[in-house]
């Protein structure tokens, strides 16, 4: 018995009104979906009994689209008109794909293909279904993110929440089986591969680290034994070859064209693609600081995981066997399909997905400030306070970025507006706190707030051209590669910055106290401040460091005489017995 059950914000104790609340697995190759409700979870079927459903779409000559197995049909016979792997561009959603003589965007591409799965769902379910849980993959950017939503309200759904692939399959293997303990999400689709680390303990799901190979996927194996025999790597060929694929999965040795192909001569053309996803996944462990043996089991995900191979190598870096309970091609819709009866009746699970790249600002100097690090679960919300650089600033510049090196200019833009009614203040007194909240889509929303006069200005991150998946992938590769670089030209560049920031300063105080300099001190401080120029224009930073110091030094007395004038401009025309009232109160 629950004494108490926690809900995510925007949970409902009860059922809203509306039609059925499905899960649905958006995938390159196929979708899938499944329902859970009071007779269980089940996955959709068509009036064949099949669940998977193709994710092609056909436009006539008519431009009338039509989706599933028929498009893919087509598109295997090398008809016009036929799309394929359309998810493979969501990140660029204003793009114009050609399919015969109509052009349409990957957005409305997977709409035709949303509006497949839901009248194959609301045939085997007699009624309406107008809300669901979609997946993505966890690579997906925002702008990714955001055409899968328009897409899935294009096709008729309200769209209940964007769930992050690993986490509906750990979702469906932890709720059915309680499982608790980190687990491995392996999931190797038609066109990609993805790896996460997940940690389940008592109904909350926390992503620790993903990884992943946009350039990897089953169809690769199938491309493989079309090249080998010669089958040809299009339409019927490749239809061929998984047909093969999947028989060598069952069986050591198949016949083709009077030929034995045996499984063994299977696994040798595929076993450097197997081990390309074994290095992602022990890059990944090292990422989590984690080793095989803190991995409680391990989850598989897509079609291509019954292969004899991919499963006996998963096991051999992992430690464990990896869970079968649930079919693999199912698995992400069956989670879904959890999450969105979660939604709709409310549960006491939490899902906490994490960044795949680290969200910051651009700070003085062109280095980015990391506000909320890679890998945070979401939804999360961080703040931190800045300052302005000179005196009587009243706007400020906000350029928000993502990406994992020190340098502005290595990461990539998101979004810039400008904060405008600061109060006209010295330097380094104005208080202006930035705040990142990213939602439990992914979605980014920076806040700009100054303190003492509450202008605000605010920015959903919209980006009309997102990350490729594999932009992703090269950015955090780079970021590893170029670390100890990196590091030494952001030390290199505060020290700049520090230095200009004091020549500021001191500027100031002697266009305000110079006549507090004999003409020889006055000379000594000039030619110090000339030497500090010099090293700042160097790329030395140990010089700069010595070079300040040393203005501090030649400062020293003419920053103690500044104090004495202001405390005598202070304590002017006070009676002296009143000053020792207050001293003694």
């Amino acid at each position: 018995m629950n004494l108490l059950q926690i809900h995510e914000p925007g949970e409902a104790a009860t059922p809203p009104a509306g039609g059925a609340a499905i899960g649905i697995d958006l995938g390159t190759t196929h979708s899938v979906a499944a329902i859970a409700d009071a007779a269980g979870v089940r996955v959709l079927r068509d009036a064949s009994g099949r669940a998977l459903l193709p994710s092609v779409v056909h436009y006539g000559a008519n431009g009338r689209a039509g989706a599933g197995w028929e498009a893919r049909a087509r598109f295997e016979a090398n008809e016009t008109g036929a799309l394929a792997s359309v998810k493979r561009f969501m990140h660029d959603a204003a793009r114009l794909l050609e399919a015969g003589t109509k052009k349409v965007t990957p957005v409305e591409a997977s709409a035709d293909i949303l509006r497949a799965v839901k009248r194959l769902a609301e045939e085997a379910l007699q009624q309406d279904a107008t809300r669901a849980v979609i997946t993505v993959p966890a690579y997906f950017d925002d702008t990714a993110r955001l055409a899968t939503r328009h897409a899935a309200e294009l096709a008729g759904f309200t769209v209940l929440r964007l769930l992050n692939e690993p986490t509906a399959a750990a979702l469906a293997y932890g709720l059915d089986n309680g499982a608790e303990g980190v687990y491995a999400v392996y999931d190797l689709g038609g066109g990609t591969f993805d790896i996460s680390l997940l940690k389940l303990d008592r109904g909350v799901f926390r992503v620790l680290a993903t990884g992943g190979d946009t350039q990897l996927g089953g169809d690769d194996f199938d491309r493989l034994i079309a090249e080998h025999l010669q089958l040809g790597t299009h339409g019927a060929g490749l239809s061929r070859a998984r047909a093969l694929k999947e028989e060598l999965s069952e069986k050591k040795t198949v016949t083709w064209n009077g030929h034995a192909l045996t499984r063994a001569q299977f696994e040798q053309w595929i076993a450097p693609l197997v081990q390309r996803t074994l290095d992602v996944c022990a890059a990944t462990l090292r990422d989590a600081k984690l080793e095989k043996r803190h991995i409680q089991g391990v989850v598989l995900v897509g079609g291509a995981t019954r292969t004899p191979l991919v499963r006996s190598r998963v096991e051999e870096i992992f430690g464990t066997a990896p869970l079968t309970d649930v079919n693999p091609d199912e698995v992400v819709a069956v989670g879904a399909a959890l999450q969105a009866r979660a939604l709709t009746q409310g549960s006491d699970t939490l899902l906490l997905d994490v960044t795949p790249l680290s969200l910051g600002l651009e700070t003085m100097g062109g280095l980015t400030e990391k506000i909320i690090q890679r890998n945070t679960p979401i939804p999360v919300s961080a703040a931190q306070t800045f300052t302005t650089w000179q005196d009587g600033q009243q706007g400020m510049r906000i350029h928000v970025v993502q990406g994992e090196r020190e340098k502005v200019a290595d990461n990539r833009s998101l979004a810039r507006f400008e904060l405008s009614g600061i109060p006209p203040l010295p330097a380094g007194l104005a208080r202006v706190t930035v705040t990142f909240t990213v939602d439990a889509d992914g979605l980014l929303t920076v806040t700009a707030k100054e303190e003492t006069t509450g202008a605000e200005q605010r920015v959903d991150v919209r980006p009309a051209y997102g990350l490729a998946p594999e932009e992703i992938e090269r950015m955090l590769r780079e970021s590893m590669e170029r670390a100890r670089e990196d590091i030494s030209e952001r030390l290199l560049i505060e020290a700049k910055t520090g230095a200009e920031r004091a020549l500021i300063e001191l500027e100031s105080a002697l266009k305000a106290d110079g006549d507090l300099l004999p003409p020889p001190e006055r000379t000594l401080i000039d030619s110090q401040i000339g030497y500090l120029r010099q090293a700042i224009a160097g790329d030395d930073r140990d010089r700069i460091d010595v070079e300040l110091q040393q203005l501090g030094e030649v400062t020293q007395r003419f920053a103690e005489r500044r104090m004495d004038r202001a405390a005598g401009i202070a304590l002017k025309g006070q009676r002296i017995d009143t000053l020792e009232a207050k001293s003694h109160a």
